[in-house]
């Protein structure tokens, strides 16, 4: 009974972190509330056993993370297009200011994303990536940085040129 009072704090505590990292790997919030969901079901499942050697909140980003792979190794073809709500969903969501790089992230292929999540929202090194994801670490560089080279092209396409005044 202990463990069930437990995992409910760890949940009341730590949910809507994990419901904005679920955000920043799919980029949709029915998507996140999904993978977050999915990945405290399988969080409660081994509580007592994580509880005691490993921290939760990592654990269930690493089951977040795979399961986020294991989708879109499914999906690769199926692109599902969706537009975002008009009112965000209580700071899961990016504000209007982030608005055009997360729509500019929207656009990178999913392993591509994948990696410059880990590495800039979750900020985690090369090593880690690459062990998370099944991949080299030459792998994770290649993606990080055609990422960000496709990330900068989109916003500057997106922006409009500011014109200097005479």
């Amino acid at each position: 009974m202990e463990d069930d009072s437990r995992f409910t704090e760890f949940v009341a505590e730590r949910a809507n972190a994990l419901l904005r990292y679920g955000y920043a790997l799919s980029g949709n919030p029915h998507d996140a509330a999904d993978l977050t969901q999915e990945a405290l079901i399988r969080l409660h499942r081994a509580w007592s056993r994580v509880r005691r050697k490993e921290d939760p909140e990592r654990y269930t980003k690493v089951i977040m993370t795979r399961l986020h792979i294991s989708a879109w190794r499914l999906r690769r073809r199926e692109h599902l297009a969706w537009a975002l709500p008009e009112t965000p969903l209580h700071d899961a969501l990016p504000s209007d200011d982030d608005q055009e790089l997360w729509q500019a992230l929207e656009g990178l292929p999913r392993k591509q994303r994948a990696v410059l999540v880990l590495r800039f929202y979750e900020q985690l090194a090369d090593a880690e990536i690459a062990e998370l994801l099944g991949i080299s670490q030459g792998t994770v560089r290649s993606h990080a940085s055609l990422g960000l080279a496709k990330l900068r092209s989109a916003i500057a396409h997106r922006t409009p040129a500011k014109r200097s005044t005479p």
